[in-house]
């Protein structure tokens, strides 16, 4: 099951530079996982700074 990203999201990009499969985009103007590319590496929970991702 892929990570999720709550609206505590501050919108920073550290996640999506932390995805070693490029699955997390800037959409709207809120960042989202595509749950068909996310591997659940955890990579983008221990970068968000505010705890915004979960599984």
């Amino acid at each position: 099951m892929a990570h999720s990203i709550t609206d505590d999201c501050t919108n920073c990009g550290a996640c999506d530079d932390s995805c070693p499969v490029n699955a997390i985009s800037e959409q709207g103007g809120k960042h989202a996982i595509d749950a068909d590319t996310c591997i659940d590496c955890g990579a983008c929970v221990d970068t968000c700074p505010v705890s915004a991702i979960h599984a």
